[in-house]
């Protein structure tokens, strides 16, 4: 029988099994896991699951997805109250120019995946990677799946304070990785302007910057206090 790289012997990355992911799935019982097939093992994994689904009228289907296995991320959003800046990158990103953005470069808060760390670990890592600075204490704003429909990844949401003071590097991400960012230091309310005009394209960004505004550090005062925030 002949090998297959990923699934009996080791791929590029040394990685065995990686078509048993999700074969132990028991917690839906409306979901039977039938197969699991490993189409493509680059740096992420693309898997062709069949399972059969019980639909709401009571008839079992058998389905098909494919799903793109990247790891889980985290996603912050620094920023200076008092001289009311956020930090964010600019980066260029293939899958956006090839699909209709002018020039791919988009306006990013900065993220990065967890690679085995715990996520506040993981985001302090990539702020100081991407934006040179560290991160005050964090706030975690939120978890979301931001392309279920084919994308496996979680996204960490967090948000953290920084001043000028902070600066531990000139940051850019990681040559060797490929990675070439510019680091912005835009006025908040700039920046939240942007999303209304499409200069903020970027799905996770919009998010944390519509928290800001909405219930964040930059949210109008309520009956003489922020709104509340979580400490982490």
């Amino acid at each position: 029988m002949r090998s297959r790289p990923g699934v009996d012997t080791p791929d590029h990355r040394g990685r065995t099994g990686l078509h048993l992911a999700g074969r132990d799935l028991t917690r839906n019982p409306d979901v039977r896991i039938r197969d699991v097939e490993l189409t493509s093992q680059g740096w992420h994994v693309l898997r062709r699951t069949t399972f059969d689904y019980r639909r709401r009228d009571g008839r079992w289907e058998t389905q098909q997805r494919e799903t793109y296995d990247r790891g889980n991320g985290a996603v912050v959003l620094p920023y200076d109250t008092e001289r009311g800046r956020v930090l964010l990158t600019r980066q260029f990103r293939y899958p956006a120019y090839v699909n209709g953005h002018p020039d791919g470069m988009l306006i990013e808060a900065a993220a990065g995946l967890l690679d085995a760390q715990d996520p506040d670990t993981a985001i302090r890592r990539e702020s100081a990677e991407e934006l040179g600075i560290g991160l005050g204490p964090l706030t975690h704003v939120l978890d979301a799946y931001m392309s279920p429909g084919s994308v496996t990844e979680r996204l960490h949401f967090f948000a953290a304070p920084y001043t000028p003071a902070d600066r531990t590097g000139t940051g850019g991400g990681v040559e060797e990785e490929g990675e070439d960012i510019e680091v912005l230091e835009l006025p908040f309310a700039e920046a939240l302007a942007m999303t209304r005009d499409g200069r903020i394209a970027d799905g996770k960004t919009v998010m944390l910057l519509q928290w800001a505004a909405l219930s964040g550090p930059f949210a109008r005062q309520q009956n003489g206090r922020p709104f509340s925030r979580v400490a982490r």
